[in-house]
């Protein structure tokens, strides 16, 4: 499904609550996709490094976490939908390119088990896709599309399968460019590769 000005839906009234949340849309919440709604949408894709279109399409609702409106007959632009796996392939393969092999399906570990903590979004695309959560998806390298044989498509189907290096945790920096002082209040469960892993 692709939302654009002129339509008038549940639909909009949903993305229209999102972006309030997130300070982006100040209008009110009426399910109608007028120029507030069309400036917004533009305002939030030019933030998050997706095409400014001001039409919400396949990418942009997913950036959304609005991955059922996404879903619901909607097309990537490459003419494909992408699968939970591809997205958290993406993930990994901008989160934690050149780690080993056990550091990458441990990235992937971390965002599945967000997707079952109460505190973050109940899917792949939404805690991947939760502002500000993870670099790939600010400066856009979750966007670039990769070898269906890498190593990273491997370690996100490994993560998918329950294989969890890091026993549970929720967290995961590099200790040499983490700038969050937040995340050094976490406890540090494990270190693979260049990163601490905690909760």
């Amino acid at each position: 499904m692709e939302l654009k000005p002129g339509h008038a839906s549940a639909e909009v009234e949903q993305m229209q609550q999102r972006l309030k949340n997130w300070g982006y849309y100040r209008g009110i919440i009426d399910g109608y996709y007028g120029d507030d709604t069309f400036q917004a949408v533009k305002e939030y894709q030019k933030k998050n490094n997706i095409p400014v279109t001001g039409i919400a399409g396949f990418d942009t609702l997913l950036a959304m976490g609005l991955t059922s409106i996404a879903e619901s007959g909607a097309v990537h632009a490459q003419g494909k939908n992408i699968s939970d796996e591809q997205l958290l392939a993406r993930a990994i393969n901008g989160e934690a390119r050149g780690e080993p092999y056990e550091g990458q399906v441990a990235v992937g570990a971390v965002i599945l088990n967000r997707t079952r903590d109460a505190r973050f979004p109940k899917t792949i695309a939404g805690v991947i896709y939760q502002p500000g959560a993870f670099t790939a998806v600010s400066d856009g390298q979750i966007n670039v599309p990769i070898d269906p044989n890498s190593t990273v498509v491997k370690a996100a189907r490994d993560a998918l399968n329950g294989w969890d290096p890091t026993n549970g945790c929720l967290y995961y920096w590099n200790p040499a460019t983490a700038t969050s002082k937040w995340i050094w209040s976490r406890k540090i469960i494990k270190t693979i590769g260049k990163h601490h892993f905690g909760i």
